[in-house]
């Protein structure tokens, strides 16, 4: 008989994809998966069930602690999103403890939120407490953590800081902040912002890369945009570690020499030392990973 595997279970629930990772309880990771997203809380609860009951067979058991993470903005309780607007409004008010039939409470978080965790779990912050993650991609997303606990706010809003603006007179992001860092830097106005000469980021990186004259001001107004936005949130929340994920960080030295001669000019340096800045490691299963271990935690498991 096949011995019983004693593993926690995080799953992240994308616009696209369903990442899960299958860890041990010291965050070994055994397994992972990736499926698409289903369009209805039905069909995704009934795919969930399925996938789990096959983790379940494969290991000998199930997991000790399963976690979510989603879009959205997570529920006080720690049950479900709370408000997601949008692509994905199917998925507020889903309490997943009860619809996946679980004994043990099933916690959600916000998915920056435990991306974050996950770096600082088993990624590029392990062991650190003050830190600030975010994610470069379509939009930019992110989130912090003071003194080794995450900020979530009044109504979990806390991290959203692509919405930070850097020009007041600019024109109003989707949260109708005027002049907003995603805006600025986001791949959603690549094209906007290149005047139709790109449809995308890793477009303008490699014209940048050849020497394109126009690549060259405009992948350089993008770093001192973001430099910009980091510098500021050294100020406000003075981390140990800056973390940076995304699809822009596949620009690798592109994006991060640049961003560390421009940090040299704008970072306020009062001890002499300078913020590390540093790219994610644990790549699109960070959710998951932070999923599973904030529910080992909250379920009081321990390795």
């Amino acid at each position: 008989m096949k011995k019983a595997l004693q593993y926690i279970l995080g799953i992240d629930i994308g616009g696209r994809d369903v990442k899960a990772a299958a860890l041990t309880l010291e965050g070994r990771e055994i397994g992972n998966w990736l499926n698409p997203t289903e369009l209805s809380a039905r069909d995704f609860v009934l795919n969930t069930k399925k996938l789990i009951g096959n983790i379940a067979s494969e290991y000998g058991g199930a997991p000790l602690a399963i976690g979510i993470a989603s879009p959205g903005l997570a529920a006080k309780d720690g049950r479900s999103i709370a408000w997601m607007q949008g692509r994905m409004e199917w998925i507020q008010g889903v309490d997943w403890t009860e619809r996946l039939d679980s004994p043990t409470l099933i916690p959600v978080l916000n998915d920056a939120h435990a991306a974050l965790i996950g770096e600082v779990w088993q990624g590029a912050a392990e062991g650190c407490k003050d830190v600030v993650m975010l994610t470069l991609g379509t939009g930019v997303g992110g989130a912090a953590m003071t003194d080794g606990a995450l900020l979530r706010g009044h109504l979990g809003r806390a991290g959203h800081l692509g919405h930070i603006s850097l020009d007041s007179g600019g024109k109003l992001d989707i949260v109708n902040t005027p002049g907003s860092l995603e805006d600025a830097i986001g791949n959603c106005t690549i094209a906007e912002r290149s005047n139709g000469k790109f449809e995308n980021t890793k477009q303008l990186v490699q014209a940048f890369l050849q020497g394109d004259d126009f690549a060259v001001k405009l992948w350089n107004r993008t770093i001192r945009d973001l430099a910009a936005g980091i510098a500021s949130f050294i100020n406000v929340l003075d981390p140990e570690v800056v973390i940076l994920g995304g699809g822009m960080i596949a620009a690798g030295d592109a994006l991060f020499s640049p961003l560390e001669i421009e940090m040299n000019r704008v970072e306020w340096r009062p001890t002499g030392s300078k913020v590390r800045i540093v790219p994610a490691q644990l790549g699109s299963f960070a959710g998951a990973y932070g999923a599973a271990f904030h529910s080992m935690k909250l379920t009081n498991r321990v390795a």
